[in-house]
């Protein structure tokens, strides 16, 4: 692989739009992750964020689905919610 592997920081807003971006609910996210339903809502609502192979995963999925972030994108669809 040439060009570094780049991990994202992943914030509620991002977990949020990639599960979205994904169409799965927070079970289905959990499942692929291989955690559980609660850790999604946790790092969705902010009380946690992941890290370590979690923050990984997260990435790899995200780049594998073609996930573009844009923060004003999604502050805009979180007002809406």
């Amino acid at each position: 692989m040439d060009k570094k592997f780049e991990r994202p920081e992943w914030d509620r807003q991002r977990i949020l739009a990639l599960r979205r971006h994904l169409r799965m609910t927070q079970r289905e996210l959990a499942d692929k992750l291989g955690t559980r339903q609660q850790t999604i809502s946790e790092w969705e609502t902010g009380m946690y964020q992941p890290r370590g192979a979690s923050s990984t995963l997260l990435s790899l999925i995200a780049r594998e689905a073609r996930f573009q972030y844009d923060a004003t994108l999604a502050k805009k669809q979180t007002r809406k919610s």
